[in-house]
């Protein structure tokens, strides 16, 4: 008997549990108060809902004392859940205008560990006009140029060339319908700008905001039109 992903689909399923695991993507690990404020239920349904989730092993817990804190498994869950924010979007009844509403959201945002959003697709773009990566049906690979250019940025290959996660990743975009940079580069690339002081992550969405100094290195860093 093969895999039987109706299991998966109804934790998913559920809107209160759809809500917190969205909040979720932001990357951050958040309390089961925080995660029922986010779901707008109460924090002793929030704790039934979360028991679930971790248990189909879409949600871990983490522990700091006495407080339990709660992230995705992975980024593999973050995927899956980006893919079903896009089948949503397509099924409402306007298909005109995709993704969040909120300007900031579409402008640059978290997709879980990496840059998504406007500034997203238009990094992407831009290592792909540069040869920094390649792309074939869908499927992006590092050049030896990328390999340089991120190398003399910092990158530590030995340490990324030893992981499972493939060093860059397509991930198709909520709002703009075109490809992110996701994989280890898009990790880093994202760690970096928040290192840098070029942009800070909104405390209560997963806005991306950046500084005007920050947008402008950014852009000359990778070539992107302001």
């Amino acid at each position: 008997m093969g895999p039987d992903i109706s299991f998966i689909a109804s934790l998913i399923g559920d809107s209160a549990r759809a809500r917190m695991l969205i909040a979720l993507m932001g990357g951050k690990a958040l309390t089961a108060t925080e995660l029922s404020l986010e779901a707008d239920i109460t924090p002793q349904t929030a704790s039934s809902h979360l028991s679930k989730l971790v248990e189909g092993k879409l949600v871990v817990v983490r522990k700091q004392g006495r407080h339990k804190y709660f992230q995705l498994q992975g980024v593999e869950v973050a995927e899956l859940l980006e893919q079903l924010l896009n089948i949503s979007s397509v099924n409402q009844h306007s298909k005109i205008s995709t993704g969040p509403s909120d300007n900031r959201l579409r402008n640059a945002r978290v997709c879980y560990d990496h840059l998504a959003g406007e500034l997203g697709v238009m990094l992407y773009d831009s290592l792909l006009a540069n040869d920094k990566i390649t792309e074939n049906n869908d499927v992006a690979a590092l050049t030896a140029g990328g390999r340089t250019f991120f190398g003399s940025l910092g990158v530590n290959f030995n340490q990324f060339d030893k992981a499972k996660r493939p060093l860059c990743k397509s991930c198709l975009d909520w709002s703009e319908r075109r490809s992110h940079l996701a994989g280890s580069i898009g990790q880093w690339v994202l760690t970096d700008i928040f290192s840098k002081g070029w942009a800070i992550k909104d405390l209560d969405t997963r806005a991306v905001q950046f500084t005007q100094h920050g947008l402008k290195q950014f852009c000359k860093l990778y070539t992107l039109r302001e």
